[in-house]
């Protein structure tokens, strides 16, 4: 009985820093969260655990391949601070 409690407690757990979204061509894909400081390139690309995320007037959207279809990801995954490289930083 005990185990089965754990199991949707561990899940939650787990999904918290992931976001489930609907795939184009069916099913469904775990988008993980941006960590807390990104640095973008010059082009306003930044890559992380398999995916391509594209920064442009203040939103974030997110793709499974750097010319894919983007999709506008959702706000409690973005990061605290997005940085420009090669820009100084206090």
């Amino acid at each position: 009985m005990r185990s089965k409690v754990m199991v949707p407690v561990i899940s939650i757990l787990l999904l918290s820093a992931c976001m489930v979204a609907p795939r184009p061509g069916g099913g469904l894909e775990v988008v993980p969260m941006l960590p807390t400081i990104v640095e973008v390139d010059s082009d306003n690309y930044y890559a992380h655990d398999g995916y391509h995320y594209f920064y442009n007037n203040d939103r974030w959207y997110y793709s499974s391949t750097r010319n894919g279809q983007r999709s506008e990801l959702p706000r409690s995954h973005w990061p605290k601070e997005t940085r420009r490289r090669g820009e100084e930083h206090r």
